[in-house]
């Protein structure tokens, strides 16, 4: 399904300009014009609108003003020859803010940015719609790729800075990640056990007051994490 793109914009140069572009962009197209907001209000009540391409400066009300005075708005890509207004529009969550006159490389740039956050919103979506169904396993983004690791074949995991390396008894993945965020996917048998280890709590054969053991694996039970340990574990103190 192609993007539904509607330009206002007062001056007709520029309509011409942005449209010519969005032809050269297959999964594009421009369903209206508009040379003022009130008639791009009219076609936001009539239309179905993916993304809005909006001028700043215009009679009547600025496109800022246009803008705010929506309750559902599209995304917003801004278009303007004009440079201060660029901070109160990121405060409005556009997509992007284009200074004319627009290159074709610029443009294909914001387009770019548009698509990303599609992208970032249906991934939003499926984790919220997962967790809702109480799934037993995780897509992880590694090397390019969407790996699927069931939860009951992780091992533990480790902290890598930025990133999370997750081992199971087949393979060691390593994603993009920070170890707090990562244990909010994970199911309540999963245990932090220091700062830098998560732990399948199926996993452990022993444990002592300092360490859990994983098979041959001793993984360290970090200072501030051992009340939650033992109490997780039913250990007595």
């Amino acid at each position: 399904m192609k993007v539904r793109c509607i330009i206002i914009d007062d001056e007709p140069l520029a309509i011409a300009l942005i449209e010519a572009y969005i032809a050269k962009i297959p999964n594009l197209e421009v369903i209206a014009t508009c040379s003022n907001v009130l008639a791009g209000f009219e076609q936001l009540k009539s239309k179905q609108v993916d993304l809005l391409f909006l001028d700043i400066q215009m009679p009547l009300l600025t496109g800022i003003e246009f803008l705010k005075s929506l309750s559902n708005p599209p995304k917003v890509i801004f278009t303007t020859a004009y440079r201060e207004y660029a901070i109160e529009s990121y405060e409005l969550e556009v997509v992007d803010y284009l200074l004319k006159p627009i290159s074709f490389d610029r443009f294909f740039k914001a387009i770019n940015k548009y698509f990303k956050t599609l992208e970032n919103n249906y991934k939003t979506k499926v984790d919220i719609s997962d967790k809702d169904q109480n799934p037993d396993f995780i897509y992880v983004n590694a090397n390019k790729k969407h790996y699927k690791i069931l939860f009951k074949e992780i091992i533990y995991a480790e902290s890598l800075k930025d990133y999370i390396q997750i081992h199971t008894k087949e393979a060691s993945i390593v994603t993009k990640d920070k170890i707090s965020h990562f244990q909010q996917k994970l199911p309540e048998n999963f245990l932090r056990t220091h700062r830098s280890y998560i732990v399948n709590i199926d996993k452990i054969t022993a444990y002592t007051a300092h360490d859990v053991e994983l098979g041959v694996l001793e993984i360290p039970i970090g200072v501030s994490y051992k009340m939650e340990v033992h109490k997780t574990l039913k250990t007595p103190q």
